[in-house]
Formats: C-alpha cells, sequence, structure tokens
C-alpha cells in the first residue's frame, strides 16, 4: 500500500486548493472525491456566481487572490462564459502538480491512534480500500471525515440544529435577458402574492437570478428547501425531490407570466441539490459573528474576506443580511481550521468552525479557496519541519502564503 504525506477528502474548491498548495510545496497527495468530477457545489450543485472577494472601495483590493486568483486567470484564457469550462481548469491543475485523484470514492471509517489519524477505508469502484498518510484535510463540505474521525462539531445554528435551506439551481435558455429584467419587479409582485394565497410551495420571499452564463441563459437560485438534514441520508433524498418540485413549479410560473420566458427551455437542473450549511468543526477557535462584524486581528489570521452575513431563514421566508462597508474586510483564524482532537488534521471549505452567524458569512466558494489553500500550505509547512498542526510555526504559514498572494494583513 503506497503511503501518501497527505490526503485530502473533497474535491470541491477547498479541497483542490488544499491538495494543489501541498503539492506544489512538495508533499504527495491523494484528493478523494465522491462524484466524477472537481469543483464540489459549482459543478455538480451549479452554483454561481463567485460572491465578493474585493473591498468595495474604488481601489477594490483583491482580498481572496492566490490560488483562487489563478483558477480565475485559467478560466478566462479559455474565452468562454460557460463554467464547464472550470472543470478542464482544475483537472489541468491536479494534473500539472501531480495530486492523485480518486473519483467515485466515499470514505466511511477513520482509524486513528491517540491524536493521529492512521488512515481511512474507503468504498471504491475497485471495492474498499484503505489509503495511509501522514497528514489529513477535510474538505468536505459536509465535515465527513472529522465526523467519522470522532471531532466535535455543530449542526446548523446553535438552537435548535436547523441549518440554512437547501437550494437546487437551474438554468433556462432562450431567454429575453433585456425584456426579463424589465418584467422583474412585476414577476416578483406577483410571485409574492401567489406565495401568500399558498399557490406556490417555494417559501422564498422572491426570485433569485442571476446572468453573465451566456447569451439568452438565466441562472435561478431560488429554490428553498426548508427543515432537512444535508447529513441524514433520508432526509437529503427528500430534499432532492423537494428540490426539483419547486424547478418545476417555477419553470411554469415563468413560462406562464412572463413574455422573456415565453419560449424558455430548461437546459440544467442541479444533480445534487446545493448545501449552505451542515456540519462546523468546533475547533480550537469558533468564529463569531461579532468577531467578523469587529473585523478582528488575529496574529494567525490566514484568510479574509467582506461578504455579508447572509442567512437564509432556516424556517421559511426571509432573508438576514448584513452589510460591511468600503475597505472593510474581516479575518479568518488558522485556529478555525484546527481541530481539538488530533495533530494531523485540518479542516477546510465550509466545514470550518464557525457560529451559525459567522459561517453564513465565510462559506463562499472564494473564501473556501483561500481556506483550502491554507490548509494545504500549513501541512506542507508542517511535514518540512517534522511538527503537528498544533506545534506548526503559524507565522510561516502566513509568510508562505503571503509570498502566494492568497492572504492580506
Amino acid at each position: 500500500m503506497k503511503k501518501y504525506d497527505l490526503i485530502v477528502v473533497g474535491g470541491g474548491i477547498a479541497g483542490i486548493a488544499a491538495a494543489v498548495s501541498a503539492a506544489r510545496e512538495g508533499s504527495s497527495v491523494l484528493l478523494i472525491e465522491r462524484t466524477g468530477q472537481l469543483g464540489g457545489a459549482m459543478s455538480f450543485s451549479l452554483v454561481y456566481p463567485f460572491m465578493l472577494y474585493f473591498t468595495k472601495d474604488s481601489e477594490r483590493r483583491i482580498l481572496c487572490g492566490g490560488i483562487f486568483t489563478e483558477m480565475r486567470e485559467r478560466f478566462e484564457k479559455y474565452g468562454e462564459k460557460s463554467w464547464e469550462f472550470y472543470k478542464f481548469v482544475f483537472d489541468d491543475m491536479v494534473t500539472e502538480t501531480g495530486v492523485q485523484v480518486l473519483f467515485h470514492t466515499t470514505v466511511f471509517e477513520v482509524m486513528s491512534e491517540g491524536r493521529k489519524i492512521v488512515s481511512v477505508s474507503a468504498a471504491t469502484k475497485s471495492g474498499v480500500q484503505t489509503f495511509e498518510a501522514d497528514n489529513y484535510i477535510d474538505a468536505s463540505g459536509d465535515g465527513e471525515l472529522m465526523y467519522l474521525a470522532g471531532c466535535d462539531y455543530q449542526l446548523g445554528r446553535e438552537t435548535d440544529n436547523l441549518c440554512q435551506p437547501l437550494t437546487t439551481c437551474f438554468r433556462l435558455g432562450n431567454v429575453d435577458i433585456d425584456l426579463f429584467l424589465k418584467e422583474k419587479p412585476a414577476l416578483n409582485a406577483l410571485y409574492d402574492r401567489l406565495r401568500k394565497e399558498g399557490k406556490l410551495r417555494n417559501p422564498r420571499e422572491n426570485i433569485l437570478v442571476f446572468t453573465g452564463l451566456g447569451k439568452n441563459v438565466l441562472h435561478l437560485n431560488t429554490t428553498r428547501v426548508i427543515k432537512h438534514d444535508p447529513t441524514d441520508a433520508f432526509s437529503i433524498s427528500d430534499a432532492e425531490m423537494e428540490g426539483r418540485r419547486q424547478v418545476y413549479e417555477m419553470f411554469r410560473f415563468l413560462k406562464e407570466n412572463s413574455g422573456a420566458c415565453r419560449d424558455a427551455e430548461l437546459i440544467a437542473v442541479a444533480s445534487h441539490i446545493g448545501v449552505r450549511e451542515s456540519r462546523k468543526l468546533r475547533g480550537e477557535h469558533v468564529l463569531t459573528a461579532d468577531e467578523i462584524k469587529n473585523m478582528t486581528d488575529f496574529e494567525d489570521t490566514i484568510a479574509v474576506g467582506n461578504y455579508e452575513i447572509d442567512i437564509h431563514n432556516p424556517e421559511g421566508t426571509g432573508t438576514t443580511l448584513y452589510y460591511f462597508n468600503g475597505g472593510e474586510y474581516y479575518r479568518i483564524p488558522y485556529r478555525s481550521l484546527l481541530p481539538k482532537e488530533y495533530d494531523n488534521l485540518l479542516v477546510a471549505g465550509r466545514c470550518l468552525s464557525a457560529t451559525h452567524e459567522a459561517h453564513s458569512a465565510v462559506r463562499i466558494m472564494p473564501i473556501c479557496a483561500c481556506l483550502g489553500q491554507a490548509a494545504g500550505v500549513a501541512m506542507a509547512i508542517a511535514r518540512k519541519t517534522g511538527t503537528g498542526t498544533h506545534s506548526v510555526d503559524v507565522a510561516l504559514i502566513r509568510s508562505r502564503l503571503k509570498e502566494l498572494g492568497s492572504v492580506v494583513d
């Protein structure tokens, strides 16, 4: 059995960033992904677009740089608007850096000794296999590795464990975009009235749409499936079907009430319902809303951001928003990636250690890419210096991330 320096579980944007960053620092890396593609939510859940990753002032300072900037620049070189091309970008990046990728593989067991994970067992297309590494990164989104390893975690919000709603994104083609934007206020008013009359099952308060994916293509991030547990097999299965019911409902609503969508075609429905929130690590530091509102300056900052606190009501209608102004941005500490229980495990991406409110701001893809890069660099430095995740020199991590353009002061 081959032993790796690092195993990364989860091939979303955080996992890609972690695996590629560690490999570039000289580590041998195995990246395990349960589907057949890289990109996570942006690939199989059709999540679009990238939320804010630069300051709002005239300087427009890039906050989420480093490998995330590289991803965007590689995409631009293809000269296409379709986000499907990001799949080629991600394949190129892991291939060029020598990351071993294992698709269609699900980790289901963790073996540990004391404060170290020794190996993981996974169901693969070739049967059950066991993989060993010196270090591990959980970038699974749902915190599957840290859950299996017995780490402390929080499901959903602290008061009742309800998670932010799930959303099945979909896309319409053959839409007159200019006309749709003119119609949108009246459509929202009609939608709101029908929802209040109980004629629509979707509890969301308005129609959330995006453009920019190509001529006549409309992206809808507007379904809302509430009170389902993304980590429960039966609950998530029911949510998948409810999400598709709402997709069809919205499709018919637009076809029947929008002149811009009269001849619209349903060209894509997410193959996996989008998950905003599920398990979150309770690590060495739990990032709070007060800390991001006050822009607390942590000595171990490894990522920054300014996306708003954005809480879609876990119980139904309504969205709570808290915005940051001008050149403001908050910090995320290394300790929010650090489980209390292990010396060779880090958690990156949306399963980091944060409260329900703080998590709603830092869960976005640009920040997740930076968290993944920080975790990958940290593991590479720990390997080179013969230290563990609790004893590694964070100053070295921060210095290297600054060189790579991934974190700002």
